[in-house]
């Protein structure tokens, strides 16, 4: 099976927006790698990390000023029994107290929690006082446990009671001269002062995960009006590789702004360059076939090996100038920013053609593309690939060509896309090994179809520059299955 020569079709001047702003280089092996994370989602993280580092850090700093503010606050209303109790015993005449002296009904009540305690230390056997609520129980002395003595040799400590539970003690040694010396006990349990830090502990959470949430939404917020300039700027310049514009339009804040009209300048500088470039192309074009022309038609009034050199000559010079100018001419569009092609109606227009054409061998055409597909690219160069690829399925075939067209679809957003044109004929097909050859400029591999053996090279060369790509394989119909990747808007 051969190639077919280069098919001219209708030209429409548009432009495409493609590696340029991709970044991916025609031919490039397709490479993956991990997606950088966007500027909303890096500030978001941040504040939000920075507000939970922050209300952490501050909540165990306010639970411990809390806690000791307690405990102190706990310490100062024992000292005061203790100072009572020193005072009591420095004007009593023995060291047996009220209970009801100290103000406190705790202390007559039978185990609970509220505790004081004289012991006389300079008899041999200590003299014991203590409240009611200690019955014969003993409470345990800081100094034993190695606590040290503060301001005024009061020690503050903790120690486990008679009846197991913990206890916040005051105590001190008073010399009281020749009526002794005593050491004075207060002591209480902690479970009142555990209940009002447990309740401040969950109140404190409960707040902070409030404000919290609040500066979750409101740094939220704060992005989404922060950043919507650069969403509007992301917006314009996909309308622009869409081609439903030709600019980036509406007002920015003043850094922003200049960003907006170097682009617009980059892209009006492109348009001219194109411009300038598909001018030259096409000089240069007419100012080569004239003389071919003349040639051409010189050496066909002559009959000699001379004339006849000169004609197959000349016709391999136009075929191969013919190449090189579609090529150059298919570079500058691919290079182009904006061309938008609508593939459903660009593949019936051409099957529709194809069917005139081969109508004398009753070939049977069809065609399956979704109205949602769009090319990247310009119509011309569209019609230019997949028309060369059904004219040679329609040379090749029996009795049937299908052109299916799909949408392929990237496994993350980040990725380009692309959609998949496939062409099955069921003619006799290629051999794998001759599909590579069939794929090389001027190669033909039947001289009895007609042709030049550019077309499929054409193609496959148009379809690089796009980024894309051109496979033969097998078809199920038992010939030629040809698919063309390009890249989709």
């Amino acid at each position: 099976m051969g190639e077919v020569d280069h098919l001219p079709l209708p030209v429409q001047e548009t432009s495409q927006f493609d590696a340029a702003l991709s970044g991916e280089l025609p031919g490039a092996p397709r490479r993956r790698a991990s997606r950088p994370r966007s500027i909303a989602f890096r500030l978001f993280f941040s504040a939000a990390l920075l507000s939970f580092a922050i209300l952490l850090v501050a909540g165990i700093v306010l639970l411990a000023v809390y806690r000791s503010s307690a405990v102190a606050s706990f310490d100062e209303q024992l000292s005061v029994y203790l100072h009572e109790l020193i005072a009591d015993l420095a004007t009593s005449e023995d060291s047996r107290l009220a209970p009801s002296q100290l103000g406190e009904p705790q202390f007559e009540l039978p185990q609970s929690g509220w505790y004081w305690q004289l012991t006389r230390l300079d008899l041999a056997k200590p003299e014991i006082s203590s409240s009611r609520s200690l019955f014969a129980a003993k409470l345990p002395r800081l100094s034993n446990a190695g606590v040290p003595a503060g301001t005024h040799g009061i020690r503050r400590g903790y120690a486990k009671g008679p009846d197991e539970r913990l206890l916040r003690i005051v105590e001190r040694v008073i010399d009281t001269g020749e009526e002794g010396i005593y050491l004075v006990q207060v002591a209480a349990t902690t479970e009142g002062v555990d209940q009002q830090i447990s309740q401040f502990e969950f109140d404190l959470v409960l707040t902070f995960v409030t404000l919290a949430l609040v500066l979750v939404v409101s740094s939220a917020a704060q992005l989404h009006y922060g950043l919507k300039p650069l969403w509007r700027l992301q917006s314009g310049l996909a309308a622009i590789r869409r081609g439903e514009a030709e600019k980036i339009e509406g007002n920015f804040p003043h850094d922003l702004s200049p960003l907006a009209g170097e682009i617009n300048l980059l892209l009006a500088a492109n348009r001219d360059i194109v411009e300038r470039a598909r001018t030259q192309v096409g000089n240069l074009a007419h100012a080569l076939k004239t003389p071919l022309s003349v040639i051409l038609n010189e050496a066909e009034t002559e009959r000699t090996p001379l004339a006849a050199k000169v004609r197959e000559q000349a016709v391999v010079i136009r075929d191969q100038l013919s190449y090189y100018l579609n090529r150059a001419r298919a570079a500058v569009r691919a290079r182009a920013i904006g061309g938008v092609t609508e593939v459903a109606p660009a593949a019936e227009a051409l099957v529709r053609t194809f069917e005139k054409i081969y109508s004398a061998r009753s070939i049977a055409f069809s065609v399956g593309a979704p109205p949602s597909i769009r090319f990247a690219g310009e119509r011309q160069d569209f019609d230019e690939m997949a028309g060369n690829l059904i004219d040679n399925a329609g040379k090749w075939a029996a009795s049937a060509v299908a052109v299916t067209i799909e949408e392929e679809l990237p496994e993350n957003s980040a990725e380009r896309h692309f959609f998949r044109v496939t062409i099955d004929d069921d003619g006799p097909g290629l051999a794998p090994a001759s599909r590579e050859a069939a794929l090389s400029r001027g190669q033909r591999l039947d001289e009895t179809k007609p042709g030049s053996g550019l077309g499929l090279s054409i193609v496959a060369d148009l379809a690089a520059l796009y980024s894309g790509s051109l496979a033969l394989d097998t078809s199920p119909a038992g010939g030629l299955r040809a698919i063309l990747r390009l890249p989709a808007v």
